[in-house]
């Protein structure tokens, strides 16, 4: 059954580390909860960089066909965080292993804070 699925290469095809970056950045900002993404340090900030290409917030390790994501988020006031993260954790998962075909071996959340003018609303 394996072989009928396989079909011949006709070459290569390479992401872009930029493109596994919005990935994880699309589907964390997609999250219930999440207020937004934020950088690392001011420092990072601080650089002229696109944020399509180089979302904030977010930095990935490849090796071959796995990677490792770290994110940095905001949650919404009255959210939990537990939660929230947890959530982060599987739409980054699911996102990049159905849109990219990569590995994910882990996404790591960094909480920079809360976000009070995004409250939940009751």
């Amino acid at each position: 059954m394996a072989q009928a699925e396989e079909k011949e290469s006709i070459g290569e095809v390479y992401v872009a580390d930029e493109v596994v970056s919005a990935v994880a950045a699309y589907a964390a900002m997609e999250t219930e909860g999440v207020a937004d993404l934020t950088s690392y340090s001011k420092w990072a900030d601080s650089l002229n960089i696109n944020p399509r290409l180089y979302p904030r917030g977010v930095k990935i390790n490849m090796q071959g066909s796995d990677v490792a994501v770290a994110l940095t988020v905001r949650v919404k006031y009255g959210y939990s965080i537990p939660k929230v993260t947890k959530a982060v954790q599987e739409r980054v998962v699911n996102s990049i292993q159905n849109m990219i075909g990569l590995h994910v071996t882990q996404v790591n959340i960094r909480v920079a804070g809360v976000n009070q003018d995004t409250a939940a609303r009751a």
